[in-house]
C-alpha cells in the first residue's frame, strides 16, 4: 500500500499541493490543506487512509469505505446521506463538506484517476510530500 508522506521541515507554505489537488480534481476546493502548527511551522493535512479509520467506523451507508485491495479509505458520493458523521469523527480534521454545494464530502482519494498518482506529490517543489510504501 502507499501512503502519502510529509516531511514538514521541507514544507514552505507554498500552497502548491492545494492548487494541484484543486486542478487534479477540477474544483473549486481542495481535498487538504496547509495550517501552521504550535510551533509555528506549516503543516500539511492529508488523508491517512488510517489503518482503522473513524470515518468508515461512522458511515451509516457505507459511502465510506476501505478497499481491500488498495487500503484506500474511499468515499462514494452517491451513497452520502450528508449527515457528517465522518467529518465529526476524523481524528485528524482532514475531511470537510463540499464548500460549493454543502451536501457532500471533500476527500482525498489518492488521484486514482491520474496515471502519475496524486498530483500533489509530484508539484510539491521542495519534495515536502512523497509517497511511501507501507506493508501490513
Amino acid at each position: 500500500m502507499r501512503r502519502i508522506k510529509i516531511d514538514r521541515s521541507k514544507c514552505i507554505g507554498c500552497l502548491t499541493c492545494v492548487t494541484a489537488c484543486i486542478i487534479s480534481h477540477d474544483s473549486l476546493d481542495a481535498r487538504n490543506r496547509v495550517v501552521i502548527d504550535t510551533n509555528q511551522t506549516y503543516s500539511p493535512i492529508f488523508c491517512r487512509h488510517c489503518t482503522e479509520p473513524e470515518c468508515v467506523y461512522t458511515c451509516m451507508t457505507g459511502a465510506m469505505h476501505k478497499d481491500n485491495v488498495t487500503k484506500f479509505v474511499e468515499y462514494e458520493k452517491d451513497h452520502c446521506a450528508s449527515c457528517y458523521m465522518c467529518i465529526m469523527a476524523c481524528p485528524y480534521g482532514v475531511l470537510k463538506s463540499d464548500d460549493i454545494t454543502h451536501q457532500k464530502i471533500m476527500k482525498c482519494d489518492m488521484c486514482t484517476h491520474r496515471v502519475n498518482g496524486p498530483m500533489c506529490v509530484e508539484k510539491c517543489p521542495m519534495q515536502a510530500i512523497t509517497l511511501q510504501e507501507v506493508f501490513g
